[in-house]
């Protein structure tokens, strides 16, 4: 009786060392697969997202092209990467255009500041200390400068950590591309894939969840990004006519309050006083006229392209936007928003089956 206690004792202790060396080196290759494919996280996770997105205006423009999938999916990939680079090239030109005016003002000495208008000291709040400092830089720049001495460090700092960010969220952008129409060109396998997952996670509810996870994926990009994309593009539209100082950094900005759900009055409020300040009135008026249709026109555009049934609280995007920024760069900002509101609705469905 004794041999046999110790027998299963020891088959016991050796099923147990095994058991947990099997363990622990699953564990080590999922460790070391994670750290391997973690760069790549967040530009294959923006490509799927792309795809799925898309994939309805694929499977259309493929019918028309013949049903060459390929060509399709090379022709949209080739588009979207247009997207990504025109912009980038553009703003780059300017940039560097406006630096090179810059320093040869400043070699030469010719560089100046106009006087301020004196509708400016009557702005609400800040119109008098503005006026006061505008009026100082106008008159004596280099005293202006010292006095902002310690916040110019900081902002310089910025500056240059926000570029750096920008330029691994554009090459993160490109990758995104490219595996977005990857993904296209095997999309029927992908479903396929995306739905034998759902099933080995939720069972007899695995197809459904793919499908709610797809809406919600479709309705958040649409309903969400797109009408961002489009809001930003009209209000830059609008800055870069009226001749506004960074137009291209106002157009950004007006990206990310719309995409974190804010409204994109907050901004264009600011930007239209300023115009009136420096236009004339009628200008001015029109140019009003268009920042008050393209804050409005998220109202009108988000119940369409979002969907039915894909009502997401503005608190998840926000969050899922801001922390999104603040855990991977602005890829995350886009990301974060999907990410969240898609494991919100997954929540919400896995809660009402226990009721």
């Amino acid at each position: 009786m004794l041999d046999q206690n110790s027998y299963t004792t020891d088959e016991f202790s050796k099923k147990a060392v095994e058991a947990t060396i099997k363990i622990g080196f699953i564990l080590l290759l999922l460790s070391w697969c994670f750290n391997i494919i973690q760069p790549f996280i967040n530009p294959l996770v923006w490509g799927m997202i792309i795809a799925v997105a898309l994939y309805p205006f694929y499977q259309k423009l493929s019918v028309t092209l013949g049903g060459r999938e390929k060509l399709t999916s090379t022709l949209i990939t080739t588009v979207l990467i247009l997207i990504i680079i025109g912009p980038c090239v553009f703003l780059a030109d300017m940039i560097s255009q406006n630096a090179q005016d810059l320093a040869q003002k400043l070699n030469t000495g010719n560089f100046s500041i106009p006087a301020p208008t004196e509708n400016v000291a009557s702005w609400p709040l800040i119109g008098k200390p503005l006026f006061k400092f505008w009026q100082l830089a106008a008159t004596n720049l280099s005293e202006a400068l010292e006095t902002l001495a310690p916040q110019l460090k900081e902002i310089t700092k910025w500056l240059i950590s926000a570029s750096v960010s920008t330029m691994v969220a554009i090459l993160q952008s490109l990758v995104s591309v490219i595996i977005c129409g990857m993904l296209l060109i095997n999309a029927k396998t992908s479903h396929k894939l995306a739905i034998s997952i759902g099933n080995r996670l939720a069972g007899e509810n695995g197809k459904d969840l793919t499908t709610l996870s797809i809406a919600t994926i479709r309705g958040v990009a649409r309903g969400v990004l797109g009408v961002a994309l489009i809001q930003s593009f009209l209000a830059g539209i609008g800055f870069f006519y009226a001749d506004i100082p960074g137009a291209g950094i106002l157009t950004i900005l007006c990206l990310f309050v719309a995409i974190v759900q804010l409204p994109t009055f907050i901004l264009l409020l600011p930007i239209i006083i300023y115009v009136f300040s420096i236009h004339s009135t009628v200008f001015a008026t029109l140019f009003m006229v268009w920042m008050i249709v393209v804050g409005l026109l998220d109202n009108v555009l988000k119940p369409i392209l979002m969907g039915r049934g894909i009502d997401i609280p503005m608190a998840v995007i926000f969050i899922g936007a801001i922390g999104g920024m603040m855990f991977s760069g602005i890829i995350g900002l886009f990301v974060g928003a999907i990410i969240l509101a898609l494991s919100y609705k997954l929540f919400l469905s896995w809660l009402n089956e226990q009721v």
